[in-house]
């Protein structure tokens, strides 16, 4: 059964390198919780209010040609966050609801400290200031092989004209493995709230084991 309104609600994150399929699994997540009778609130970073979706546009925009500078790209993320917890998270957990959200801090983690070599004590640093210190509750780590994965999000992303990648799945192999790996390091070093999920085998199978390891956690969803 849903969390009650007067609780605190839950907030789940779906992470993993560019082509794992975030946005398929946050999506096929938040209609199985639906379905049990949750109040279930959709969302993604960059992004996930009107000024975060400006900031996406800019962020991903491949006219830039990756000249933006990897601190200015860590504070555009930290600036399109802090507007999401304010305006869109943190009301939804006061109201009850279940956030759902591809992508968070471990993806700042996994890109720009990881990916860009930015100081990782740095990069949490800004991440604690931009959300006022919320976690998620749970988070999933979608793992996949990094050059499957390009290949996959080469053919399935829409915010590019066809066949061209963004402005950060176009920054190399050799960066998108470091990126992996990345987010492989937050999975060991915080087991207690990252799952590890290998993207291998039908989305609908991976989607039924993240369904039971939510309800595995939260019986009352």
């Amino acid at each position: 059964m849903p969390a009650s309104r007067t609780q605190r609600g839950v907030f789940i994150t779906v992470e993993g390198p560019d082509g794992s399929g975030k946005t398929t699994q946050v999506e096929l997540l938040a209609t199985y919780l639906r379905a049990r009778g949750a109040d279930v609130v959709l969302t993604r970073e960059p992004g996930g209010t009107p000024v975060g979706e400006s900031i996406r546009a800019l962020l991903l925009a491949p006219r830039h040609d990756g000249r933006l500078a990897g601190e200015t790209e860590l504070l555009l993320f930290a600036a399109c966050r802090a507007q999401h917890v304010r305006e869109r998270i943190e009301p939804a957990l006061a109201r009850g609801s279940v956030v759902v959200a591809s992508r968070y801090i471990d993806a700042t983690v996994a890109y720009q400290a990881y990916g860009r070599g930015l100081p990782l004590d740095f990069v949490g640093q800004v991440n604690a200031f931009a959300t006022g210190g919320l976690k998620p509750d749970l988070t999933f780590v979608l793992d996949i092989e990094t050059e499957e994965g390009l290949r996959r999000a080469r053919n399935v992303h829409k915010e590019t004209p066809e066949g061209e990648a963004d402005r950060i799945e176009g920054a190399g192999l050799a960066f998108h493995r470091r990126v992996r790996e990345g987010y492989l390091a937050v999975a060991r070093a915080e087991p207690d709230r990252c799952i590890v999920i290998a993207c291998e085998g039908p989305i609908k199978r991976i989607a039924r084991r993240i369904a039971a390891c939510v309800h595995e956690r939260f019986p009352f969803l």
